[in-house]
């Protein structure tokens, strides 16, 4: 059994945010999920995705694949860097041409696979409510802190704005603190100091209660940070830096309800997994 390590958000290997890809292309059902989450553990990435194709084929009924995500902790309901990675390998591979359109425990998602090999996803738009800064918040992340958002059910993160870009990239925070906060993390976020670098804004994820410190580039956050930024900047079509020490661009396009997230994906390891399910 095929499993590979892709760089996702990134065209070049060893930056972006690496993931786990396991691909059942003969099944259809999953294994046992004690072992999908031991294999997770074992690679021990933010997220490891496995995929198997549904009956009827592409084409029949409303997905063709089904896709679930696990860090080395647990299972989550969304994951969009390793939604591109698996839609990268299964490209690569020549098991899909075009768009794929997965099941996943968020709803229905699809990726489209483009000529110049970057790969757009259609994701559902993280609802933003207003929210009051929780004690302890900049305690916790060491900052002051401009804003708060709760960004709904399928991420489950607070969205921190700080004053600026230098503030993002300088955070320390403290991380047992950071998960007495939300359920998942926390996605601080600032605007870009200088559009012209060819970002509009910059963010970094800090997800301990999922297992993950913090994550290199995170592509669920950006349907939060699509509406967040697209109602500041007046503008649809944005792209964000994560600025984790791999960082990684994520192109947004807000379309109401749909999020659309753009990127590039790497296969840098291709090995055999030998522990059979």
């Amino acid at each position: 059994m095929k499993i590979r390590i892709v760089d996702a958000f990134t065209p070049r290997p060893f930056g972006g945010n690496p993931a786990g890809v396991v691909l059942f292309p003969d099944a259809h059902a999953f294994p046992a999920d004690d072992w999908l989450q031991r294999v997770a553990a074992e690679v021990n990435l933010s997220e490891t995705a496995y995929a198997h194709p549904l009956p009827g084929g592409p084409g029949e009924g409303e997905a063709d694949w089904a896709l679930r995500w696990f860090t080395p902790v647990t299972e989550v309901d969304m994951c969009g860097h390793a939604t591109l990675a698996t839609a990268h390998v299964l490209g690569e591979t020549g098991l899909v041409t075009g768009t794929v359109r997965f099941a996943a425990r968020c709803g229905l998602l699809a990726a489209t696979v483009h000529d110049d090999a970057t790969i757009t996803m259609d994701f559902p738009t993280s609802p933003l409510v207003p929210a009051e800064a929780p004690d302890g918040v900049e305690r916790a992340i060491g900052a002051p802190v401009v804003s708060v958002h709760d960004t709904g059910e399928h991420i489950g993160d607070l969205l921190v704005e700080v004053a600026d870009e230098a503030t993002v990239r300088t955070l320390v925070p403290d991380l047992a603190a950071v998960g007495r906060l939300s359920r998942r993390g926390l996605i601080v976020t600032a605007a870009a100091e200088d559009p012209g670098r060819g970002y509009d804004f910059v963010s970094r994820g800090f997800f301990p209660n999922a297992g993950i410190d913090e994550d290199p580039v995170t592509g669920s956050a950006h349907t939060a940070l699509a509406p967040f930024w697209s109602a500041r900047l007046g503008r649809t079509e944005l792209t964000g830096l994560q600025g984790s020490a791999r960082t990684g661009l994520v192109r947004t396009a807000l379309r109401g309800e749909r999020t659309l997230l753009t990127g590039s994906a790497v296969t840098v390891i291709e090995g055999e997994l030998l522990a059979a399910p």
